[in-house]
Formats: structure tokens, C-alpha cells, sequence
């Protein structure tokens, strides 16, 4: 068995190898359909308008080969990369801010000491890319500079594009336009979003928000991680490539599909919760097993169900939401 997986992750001593070649077996014959189908779509020119079929295409999951161009592409990346030639190249070899570099030189080595691709030793190593993109972007958008988890993030477009100016573009369009505030030092974006969950679980799985609230839970403590990392070291990575696929095309309300998912389809073990630590015991245990490895199904099943989520009613609860959380604040 290989201890190591396709993106250089070494696999936990409890790995399921059984049950995860019985899926993968069957989710390459998947892949092999897709892969098909989009090359018929891209034609060899790389280019798509968004369109219906191509919304249906991203959410039956992008060939890993054409992933980085497929993002680029609807995430508006590519177009911005393309209006602002040598950007990145300058980005680098400007004046730097001591303090940011040192807050990221920390955080190299805490990024995917489970990677191999991310140690020293290796060769290349992509803890060079990673800094550099981290260290453009920083001096790029002042008002975020660095945050904790932005590593993550980086790290994983870098093994998806094995390039750094498109996983800077792409870690732009993330930030910039694609999550709302979530990295700002105030995290403003993220602190209101953690409360747009609550609302929604309340309204589509109520025994949950009621038990959380019994036992005075704050949503913060379980899901806040899902929203700073996207799910990296959350869940697989493959469904975590799968949920960005949608990411970027549909915007954030994935973020809430796939964590109501979670929740629905864990509801009855999460009910069985009867104190404080067992609630949080209880989020991180639904993020393993099965139901999320099948990234396919799982994928399916984040669009059937939550029901109905459409980005009016998101907007809705993020503006009561805010003004909750600011007078919170």
C-alpha cells in the first residue's frame, strides 16, 4: 500500500485502505468518464464561457489536469493574471515588511508537516513557492497582510497549479472576492458567517441548533475551522478539491451546503451528544468515515440535502448576522 498519497500527504497508521480502494476503484471509472467529457468541452482551445452545462460539469468534479486552468478560468484569476503582466514578479522584488515576513517564516514549517512535498528535504521544495506567494500577497492586499490559514490555502494551489503566480491569482480571487472578510484581522466576514450557519441550521435541521444551544455551544468552536481552512485537514482532499471546484464557480454558499450536509446527515449521532466536550467530540468524528471519502456521492448529496440555499437568502442572514456581531464586538 503506498503510505503516501497522489498530493505527497502521508496517510494516518489508522488509514482504511480496504474500503478506500474499494471506492477509489470505483470513482476512477468516474474520473475517466469526466476526463472525457471536458477535453470534448475545452477542444484544445482552454477556453469556456460560464454556462448551465459547464455549472453541471464542475459539480460532477474537474479532471485533476484540468483543475488549475478550470479555476483560473471562472474564478476570474486568469483574467486578472492576464491584465497585470510582471505583477507578481514586481510584488517580490519590492520593498518588504520585516514583521510580515517573520509572521510567515513562522508558520513554514507548521504548514503540512505531513506532506512530503512540504519538507525540506525535498526537492523541489515547495515551502520557497509557498513563502513567495504568501509574502506578494501580503504586500499586494496591506489591509490582510498575513493570517493564520491563508497557509493552508496557498499550499494547497500550489499542488494543484505547481505554479506560483496562479496560485497568487487564485489566493486573490479566494480573499478578495470569493470569501467575504474572512481573513481581515478582525475576521469580521468569518465571525458573521459562523452565525449565518447557526440561523441556517435552525431553520433546516432544529434539534441541533437547539441541543448547541442547550448546552450553550458557540458555533465558533466547532465550524470555525471548516470556514479559515476550506475544509483542508478537515475532510479528504480529495472532496476538499471537489468542494473548491464549486468554490470557484458558485462562490461561498458551497462553504454552507457542504457544513449543513455534515450536519443533516450526521443529526441523529450528533442528538446522542448529552454535554459540552461530547458536542465537539462528536463535529470532529462527522468529518471522517465513509460519507465524506465517497467525495462523488458526497458531492451529490451537498446540492440535494440542505434543500433549497439560494445567495439572496445568505445575503439576507449575513446583514443581521454582522450587525449581531458588531454589536457583539
Amino acid at each position: 500500500f503506498c503510505r503516501v498519497d497522489p498530493y505527497g500527504f502521508e496517510r494516518p497508521e489508522d488509514f482504511d485502505y480496504a474500503s478506500y480502494e474499494a471506492f477509489f476503484s470505483r470513482y476512477l471509472v468516474v474520473l475517466t468518464r469526466r476526463a472525457i467529457k471536458w477535453s470534448k468541452l475545452l477542444k484544445g482551445n482552454n477556453s469556456i464561457q460560464k454556462s448551465l452545462k459547464v455549472k453541471r460539469y464542475i459539480r460532477k468534479g474537474i479532471p485533476n489536469e484540468h483543475r488549475a486552468l478550470i479555476w483560473m478560468i471562472v474564478s476570474g484569476a486568469q483574467a486578472n493574471m492576464e491584465q497585470n503582466p510582471g505583477y507578481y514578479q514586481r510584488l517580490l522584488e519590492g520593498e518588504k515588511n520585516d514583521k510580515l515576513l517573520e509572521a510567515i517564516k513562522t508558520d513554514m514549517n507548521r504548514t503540512f508537516p505531513d506532506n512530503v512535498k512540504f519538507r525540506k528535504t525535498a526537492d523541489p521544495c515547495l515551502q520557497h513557492a509557498l513563502y513567495n506567494v504568501l509574502v506578494a500577497y501580503g504586500h499586494h492586499n496591506k489591509a490582510v497582510g498575513y493570517c493564520q490559514g491563508m497557509n493552508f490555502i496557498a499550499g494547497y494551489l500550489i499542488l494543484i497549479t505547481k505554479n506560483e503566480e496562479e496560485s497568487f491569482w487564485l489566493l486573490d480571487a479566494l480573499i478578495g472576492r470569493i470569501l467575504p472578510d474572512y481573513y481581515s484581522p478582525a475576521m469580521l466576514g468569518l465571525k458573521t458567517d459562523q452565525e449565518v450557519l447557526g440561523e441556517l441550521v435552525k431553520m433546516k435541521v432544529p434539534a441541533v441548533a437547539e441541543l448547541m444551544e442547550r448546552h450553550g455551544v458557540m458555533w465558533t468552536l466547532v465550524v470555525s475551522r471548516w470556514f479559515i481552512c476550506l475544509f483542508i485537514d478537515i475532510l479528504p482532499v480529495e472532496t476538499v478539491l471537489r468542494i473548491w471546484d464549486c468554490l470557484f464557480y458558485e462562490g461561498s454558499k458551497i462553504i454552507f451546503r457542504v457544513a449543513l450536509t455534515l450536519i443533516k446527515q450526521n443529526q441523529a449521532f450528533i442528538l446522542e451528544a448529552t454535554n459540552f466536550p461530547d458536542i465537539c467530540d462528536k463535529f470532529k468524528q462527522i468529518t471522517k468515515g465513509t460519507f465524506v471519502t465517497e467525495c462523488h456521492s458526497f458531492m451529490q448529496k451537498i446540492f440535494t440535502d440542505p434543500g433549497s440555499l439560494s445567495m439572496a437568502t445568505i445575503n439576507k442572514l449575513r446583514e443581521t448576522c454582522r450587525e449581531k456581531v458588531l454589536s457583539q464586538g
